[in-house]
C-alpha cells in the first residue's frame, strides 16, 4: 500500500518555494507545490540578488536563463540630494563564479522558475489551492487544501474575487511539509510559532514604474542609489529595462492618502525622471519588519523564507535569505528521504541558517538607520563620517567591496561538520568556485563538474588514497565526486605511474581561488576537503585524517550507529548526478 502521495509538500510558489521545488526535484524527490494565488502577483517586490544565490541558481541549471533578465555588476551608491556621491559599493570579487551585484525584475524571475519546473515529471504545481489544515504523526503529514477563496492581486493592486463555488476539499499524505508561504504564513500560524524582533512604524511609499513604449527615459539612471536627503530620504532603484522603482520615506505630517495621490507621486519622481515617460504600475505605502520565528521546525513541518524570518528591504537580502534556506534544506530533506541520513540532520537547518539571517537583519537595520536620517545635524555627521572614511584607503576599500556584509560562514558549534580551529578554518565555510581546467584543456566552473552531491577534493593528491572501502560505499551512496586538484601548471606529467583508482577528476585551478582557500585553512602542500552538496565544507584535513573525517560525516548524518536505512523518494532525474567534463 502506498504510504504517501508525495515526499514533500511545499506551501507557496514564491522564490523560496520554487527554488526548493527545483532542488528537491533534481534530486529525485516527489514534490507537490500548493500556491494560494491563481496567477503570479505581477509586481516586483525583491529587486536584487547576490553571487551566492546566483551560484545556487547555477546548481539548478537555471542561472544563465535567469541572468539574461538581470542587470549585473550594477553600482550601489550613497548620494546627497544634489547627486554628489558619498560612497560607492562595487566588488570585483568572483569567488563564487558570479557577479556580487545583480538587479532583477521579480515577476520575470518567478515566471521562469515556475516554467522550468516542468522538467521534473515528479514535481506537481497546483495553483489556487489554499491549505486549510494539516495533521502530522511519526510517519508523515496529512495536508488538507481547498480551492482558494482568497484573492489574487492584479497589476493595479485591486482585489480580484476568487471562485465562489464549492471548496473542493482534498487531503494528501506527504512525508514532510514546508511552509514557504510568506510573512503571513498560514503554516507558521497553525503551528503556533511566534516571531521575535522589531516592527518599524516608519512608513515608506513605493512607486513602481514602467517606461512607456517609444521612450528612452532611463539612460541617466544607470545605478542603484540611496539618496541621503534629510527632507525626503529616497531609494532610487534601477531594474531591468523598462522597469524602475522609487521609494520615499513618509515625513512627519504626511498621510497615506496624500502620499499615494497621483500629483504627489508626480512631484516626487519628477526630481529624477520625466513623469510623462512612465506608467505607474504600483503605488503603495508600507512599513517593514525585522523578525525571526522562535522555531523553524516542528516534527515533520518546517518553515522557510519569510515564513521563518523577515528582513528589511534596505540590503536586498529578503528573497536571497529564502533562497539560502532552500539550498540548505533541500539536500538534507533528500538525504533523509532516501535513507542516507537520520532525521536529526534536519536540526542543523535552523542552527546553521538562523545566525546568518540575524546578522543580515542587523546589517539591514543599520543601513536603514543611515539612509533614513531626517535630522539635518545627524545627517551632516553621517556625511562627514563617510567623507573621512572614504579617504582612508583600508576603510574605503573595505566598504566599497561590501565588508560589512555577513560572510557565508556558519557559527562555530552550530553546523554539520568538523569543528574548525586555527588549522581547519575552512570547515563550515562556503568553498569558492574557481574556473578549472580538465586534462584536455577545457574550462569549466567547478560546480558544473562536481555535481550536486558530496565532493572529496584532494589538493595535490589522490582523494581515494586513504579512504576505506566501507567509507567509499557510504560516500558513493551520497553521490560523491572525487577530485584531484592542482595549481595551474602543476598537474603531474611525464613518466609517472597513475596511482589513481576509480572515477577521479583531475582538475587545475585556473584562477587559484581554491588553492588560496586551502592556504587560508592552514594547508599549503597536501590536504583533503569534504564538500557538502550546498558547497559548504564539512572538513578540511590532512590526507591521513580523511578516514576520520568521513567517519565523522557518517555519524553526524546517520547518528552514532552509522547504519544506512532503506531508500524512498528516489525518482530518477537527469539532473541528479554530476556532469562529465
Amino acid at each position: 500500500m502506498k504510504k504517501t502521495d508525495f515526499d514533500v509538500a511545499i506551501v507557496g510558489l514564491g522564490p523560496t518555494g520554487s527554488v526548493l521545488a527545483h532542488l528537491l526535484g533534481m534530486r529525485g524527490i516527489s514534490v507537490l507545490v500548493l500556491e494560494k494565488e491563481p496567477t503570479f502577483y505581477g509586481n516586483a517586490r525583491a529587486v536584487y540578488t547576490d553571487d551566492e544565490c546566483m551560484r545556487i541558481f547555477q546548481s539548478m541549471h537555471v542561472a544563465d536563463q535567469l541572468g539574461e533578465d538581470m542587470q549585473r555588476d550594477t553600482m550601489v551608491q550613497l548620494v546627497l540630494a544634489n547627486g554628489r556621491k558619498l560612497m560607492q559599493y562595487w566588488s570585483p570579487d568572483r569567488s563564487n563564479g558570479w557577479p556580487v551585484s545583480n538587479f532583477l525584475y521579480q515577476p520575470a524571475l518567478e515566471t521562469k522558475l515556475a516554467e522550468l519546473l516542468s522538467r521534473y515529471p515528479h514535481v506537481k504545481v497546483m495553483r489556487a489551492r489554499e491549505v486549510t489544515d494539516f495533521d502530522q504523526d511519526e510517519l508523515g503529514v496529512s495536508v488538507t487544501h481547498k480551492e482558494s477563496s482568497g484573492v489574487a492581486m492584479d497589476g493595479s493592486d485591486h482585489l480580484r474575487t476568487g471562485n465562489e463555488g464549492q471548496e473542493d476539499l482534498q487531503t494528501i499524505r506527504v512525508s514532510y511539509l514546508v511552509g514557504a508561504d510568506g510573512g503571513r504564513s498560514t503554516v507558521r500560524e497553525k503551528l503556533g510559532i511566534g516571531m521575535a524582533g522589531k516592527k518599524f512604524p516608519q512608513p515608506w511609499l513605493v512607486v513602481d514604474l514602467e517606461v512607456k513604449e517609444g521612450t528612452n527615459a532611463l539612460r541617466h539612471q544607470p545605478y542603484f542609489q540611496f539618496v541621503c536627503d534629510p527632507h525626503c530620504p529616497t531609494v532610487n532603484c534601477t531594474q531591468p529595462y523598462p522597469y524602475h522603482r522609487f521609494e520615499f520615506m513618509m515625513m512627519r505630517g504626511q498621510t497615506k492618502t496624500e502620499m499615494e495621490d497621483d500629483e504627489t507621486i508626480r512631484r516626487l519622481i519628477s526630481r529624477y525622471v520625466d513623469p510623462d515617460s512612465f506608467d505607474i504600475r504600483r503605488k503603495l505605502v508600507y512599513t517593514f519588519n525585522a523578525l525571526v520565528a522562535h522555531e523553524w521546525r516542528k516534527g515533520r513541518v518546517l518553515l522557510a523564507g519569510d515564513a521563518a524570518h523577515m528582513t528589511p528591504q534596505f540590503i536586498g537580502q529578503g528573497m536571497s535569505a529564502g533562497i539560502r534556506d532552500a539550498a540548505n534544506l533541500a539536500w538534507k530533506l533528500a538525504a533523509v528521504l532516501q535513507g542516507n541520513a537520520g532525521e536529526q540532520l534536519l536540526e542543523s537547518y535552523r542552527s546553521e541558517r538562523s545566525p546568518h539571517v540575524r546578522s543580515m537583519i542587523r546589517l539591514a537595520v543599520m543601513i536603514k538607520d543611515a539612509v533614513s536620517i531626517s535630522n539635518p545635524v545627524l545627517g551632516f555627521l553621517r556625511n562627514l563620517s563617510l567623507y573621512v572614511g572614504t579617504r582612508m584607503p583600508g576603510f574605503s576599500r573595505y566598504m566599497r567591496q561590501g565588508g560589512p556584509k555577513p560572510k557565508p560562514r556558519y557559527k562555530r558549534g552550530s553546523y554539520l561538520g568538523l569543528d574548525r580551529g586555527w588549522r581547519r578554518a575552512g570547515a563550515g565555510t562556503l568553498v569558492p568556485q574557481p574556473l578549472v581546467r580538465n586534462f584536455d584543456g577545457k574550462e569549466f566552473r567547478l560546480d558544473d563538474v562536481i555535481g550536486n552531491g558530496f565532493s572529496i577534493i584532494a589538493l595535490n593528491g589522490n582523494p581515494y588514497a586513504q579512504i576505506s572501502s566501507e567509507s567509499i560505499e557510504f560516500l558513493d551512496r551520497n553521490t560523491t565526486t572525487y577530485v584531484s586538484l592542482y595549481p595551474l601548471g602543476g598537474r603531474p606529467q611525464g613518466q609517472l605511474v597513475n596511482e589513481h583508482v576509480g572515477d577521479v577528476l583531475e582538475l587545475e585551478d585556473i584562477n587559484g581561488l581554491m588553492i588560496q582557500w586551502f592556504r587560508r585553512s592552514g594547508f599549503v602542500g597536501k590536504a583533503v576537503a569534504i564538500v557538502r552538496p550546498d558547497r559548504f565544507a564539512f572538513a578540511v584535513v590532512r590526507p591521513d585524517e580523511i578516514e576520520m573525517a568521513v567517519n565523522a560525516l557518517r555519524k553526524q548524518m546517520l547518528g552514532e550507529g552509522g547504519r544506512l536505512r532503506g531508500t524512498q523518494g528516489a525518482h530518477d532525474s537527469q539532473y541528479h548526478g554530476r556532469r562529465q567534463p
